[in-house]
């Protein structure tokens, strides 16, 4: 080296190689992702959808400006997971960070304003400032441009009165799964087919294909999400020969007429046949409407839908009981009942239980409460080769309530008696799956054999190993409110706690949809849900018991370290140069 910086052309050699250097670093850009979580790294499902890219993909992230710290952290993960992304397809990526307030370019217009029109809500915060109090406004969200279309990717789904640091890690950890399934719709283009049941009593859902054609103003909300990412078809079990498997999901939402056999055959050799289906069963007659109707009491008892064969076969039961819950919904009543002057106050309503779930699945990751109404409990049975898996249960403090039940609004006017709510996890929605055994098997009549050869299917006594089932004990989870002021509610939104501080933002449109991804997209898709991002907080009591003597460790202890060094040092030179 030193003959090298001596001869003549050492230093060009030497600028030479620094530039050769730094040059092949930028060409060949390596990491490595030392996490536990493996923060920045994303699977090979994202991986392989960024190489399907065939056009620019633009990402505009409306997280820049003057923002709440929680948010700000937010913002920096958004950045540290699209810089991975682009690293993945360079050519194909880019990214920017724009502060909504902004005017857009070549228009007179906020992008805030264009945000609230492409169906973005916005967060409005309450920031501690040195002043006092500011009013902040932010949109979590990311706009994804690829081709003609535009989708909006909410970066951040929790709670809007109370932001938390479980729901920024929650929104950290769905990050990646959020943005894959953005990509698999802008470049899978395909809506899948879904068959939503009619028929049987169900609820009408708008805008169906040949019948059924009926505008519901109970279901504005899940005809609006089933529409948005499927192609959907009314259909009627009794009235159709079979179940095609062109459907990739059959949806039974709320029946209140009986199945009979042959309808439920059909719905049997369709599972056998690797379908999949998704129901949402009132086992229970018992409605809000009956009480809102100046009755201050109901009777909820068994709409006998015939089902009952039919779940037990596959693993489970749906009970004719209710499941009542301290952690639940309210409800305004009159408490003093004075018509002239009654006094109004909302009171926890047992009967609108709000459930949680264990985070065991991809469909219930990270997913916050979710309510339900009059709700009936399930017991999972022995079914030979079926996966049972509970999605929802109840708190640690519930119970159950047997039927016929009186249901009455004096209720709420006591304290429930909370010695009764012991009961815990009590399952509510199960997923089944695995090699499914025939309802029908050694029982089918040999006509029936022969009408399903004759339409192109040889009855199947076991399944083929790809079927699904999800149950859940409750019609009402996917149905919304509507108010005659404001419209279609999203469904999970309670109509008497609208604009007050008893509502509450519930994960019902979450799990329905995470329902359907699962039983239509393929699992890789999925799985990029159980990415998980470690919470690492500081125990708060000992820190503050310890406070003291980390602060002395961290700032006296290098103090002292410096004197004794220093009183060492001129210790050393007093003896060197003594004369």
């Amino acid at each position: 080296m030193q003959k090298l910086i001596q001869h003549k052309w050492g230093w060009l050699v030497l600028i030479a190689a620094f530039v050769a250097v730094n040059l092949l670093a930028s060409l060949l850009h390596t990491k490595f992702d030392l996490t536990k979580e493996k923060r920045y790294t994303i699977t090979n499902t994202t991986k392989n959808l960024l190489k399907k890219l065939d056009d620019k993909l633009e990402v505009q992230v409306f997280l820049s400006g003057d923002l709440p710290s929680g948010f700000q952290k937010l913002a920096s993960t958004t950045k540290d997971f699209l810089q991975v992304m682009k690293e993945s397809n360079s050519s194909k990526i880019s990214y920017r960070f724009i502060a909504p307030e902004t005017d857009m370019e070549d228009a007179n217009i906020k992008y805030g304003d264009t945000l609230v029109s492409l169906g973005a809500t916005p967060i409005n915060l309450t920031v501690q400032i040195k002043q006092g109090q500011q009013s902040k406004v932010v949109f979590p969200y990311a706009l994804v441009k690829y081709h003609d279309e535009e989708i909006l990717v909410n970066l951040y789904s929790g709670g809007k009165r109370v932001i938390t640091a479980a729901e920024m890690n929650s929104a950290e950890s769905m990050m990646e799964y959020n943005f894959a399934k953005t990509l698999n719709s802008l470049i899978n283009v395909e809506k899948p087919l879904v068959a939503y049941a009619i028929g049987n009593g169900e609820p009408g859902l708008a805008g169906l294909t040949p019948s059924g054609n009926i505008m519901n103003p109970n279901t504005f909300d899940l005809a609006s999400i089933l529409r948005k990412d499927y192609q959907v078809f009314g259909f009627d079990i009794a009235k159709r020969a079979f179940i095609p498997d062109t459907f990739k999901v059959v949806v039974i939402v709320k029946p209140t007429l009986q199945f009979d056999d042959n309808e439920k055959l059909k719905m049997d050799q369709y599972l056998m046949r690797g379908g999949k289906i998704v129901c949402f069963i009132d086992n229970l007659n018992a409605e809000m409407d009956s009480l809102k109707m100046g009755k201050r009491e109901l009777i909820a008892y068994d709409r006998n839908l015939n089902l009952t064969d039919f779940f037990f076969k596959y693993g489970v039961r749906i009970n004719t009981d209710l499941v009542m819950d301290l952690q639940c919904g309210f409800i305004p009543l009159n408490v003093n009942n004075a018509k002239d002057n009654p006094q109004i106050e909302f009171l926890p309503w047992n009967y609108h239980p709000w459930f949680e779930s264990k985070n065991n699945h991809p469909i219930n990751k990270n997913l916050g409460l979710v309510g339900g109404r009059f709700v009936n409990s399930i017991d999972t049975v022995k079914a030979a080769d079926v996966t049972k898996t509970v999605l929802l249960s109840s708190s640690p403090n519930s119970r159950k309530l047997g039927t016929p039940a009186l249901i009455s609004f004096n209720e709420n006017k006591t304290t429930p008696e909370d010695a009764l709510f012991k009961q815990k996890d009590i399952p509510v929605a199960v997923l089944l799956e695995g090699h499914f055994t025939s309802l029908y098997r050694n029982r089918i009549a040999q006509s029936q054999v022969d009408t399903l050869k004759a339409k192109g299917f040889d009855f199947m006594p076991e399944g083929n190993g790809e079927g699904k089932m999800i149950v859940v004990s409750d019609g009402d989870m996917v149905i919304n409110d509507f108010n005659t002021k404001v419209g279609p509610l999203p469904m999970g939104d309670n109509i008497f706690t609208v604009g007050t501080k008893y509502q509450y933002e519930l994960a019902n449109r979450d799990f329905f949809l995470n329902s359907l991804e699962y039983l239509t997209s393929n699992s890789s898709l999925m799985n990029t849900r159980n990415k998980e991002v470690v919470l690492r907080l500081l125990d708060t009591k000992k820190v503050e018991q310890e406070k003291l003597q980390w602060q002395v460790i961290n700032i006296g202890l290098p103090l002292v370290l410096i004197i004794l060094c220093g009183f060492a040092y001129q210790q050393v030179r007093k003896r060197k140069y003594a004369a």
